[in-house]
């Protein structure tokens, strides 16, 4: 563990040499893997797939040193952003170095559905609509799943339309701000990149 953790930090979190690799990258991701994603989507011109395969290399790279390295520890930060930089630049400087690729651009970016994507999104959604009320996640449920009127909604609820139409206010605004904190945006972007 590192000497600058501080005494809470040792007294909280187990240390990082006793966690198991799954243990240790799941903590890694949990306390830095939103913020490292973020800053690598920037870095990499908002290219979200690139981002994650750096952030993964980062993550192995952290997990070669799960010895020296708290994954819960604000002070780990600091290597695994220099580590992400220098990994965006080497891939920038390899790509500069060989020739480029030969073959029908249009080819190069139609997109392939297989269904991944939609699948971490759900998930994403799923564990954000968790983050919710009881009475947010009804509200979405009846008027944006089942299709219903504020005021079918409303009926069937037992509460006045008004307050289906705050609920859902609310509900939307929260969910959005769930789905933020997960590194979702709409349009699939970061807005500091818009």
């Amino acid at each position: 563990m590192p000497a600058s953790a501080s005494t809470e930090d040792r007294i909280s979190q187990p240390d990082a040499g006793e966690l198991r690799p799954d243990e240790f990258l799941r903590a890694l991701y949990q306390f830095h893997g939103s913020a490292l994603l973020q800053f690598a989507a920037r870095r990499l011109g908002g290219d979200w797939h690139r981002a994650e395969d750096v952030l993964q290399e980062v993550a192995i790279r952290a997990w070669r040193h799960a010895g020296e390295l708290d994954p819960t520890a604000d002070s780990v930060r600091p290597w695994l952003f220099t580590v992400l930089r220098n990994l965006v630049i080497d891939g920038h400087r390899a790509r500069q170095a060989r020739p480029p690729e030969a073959g029908d651009p249009e080819l190069a970016h139609l997109p392939v559905s297989d269904g991944v994507d939609h699948l971490l999104t759900s998930q994403v959604l799923i564990e954000a609509l968790g983050d919710l009320r009881p009475p947010q996640r009804e509200v979405l449920l009846h008027v944006h799943y089942l299709g219903r009127s504020v005021n079918q909604t409303a009926r069937v609820l037992g509460v006045p339309p008004g307050t289906v139409k705050s609920r859902t206010y609310y509900a939307a605004r929260a969910l959005r701000e769930a789905l933020h904190s997960r590194g979702l945006y709409a349009g699939g972007q970061d807005r500091a990149a818009r």
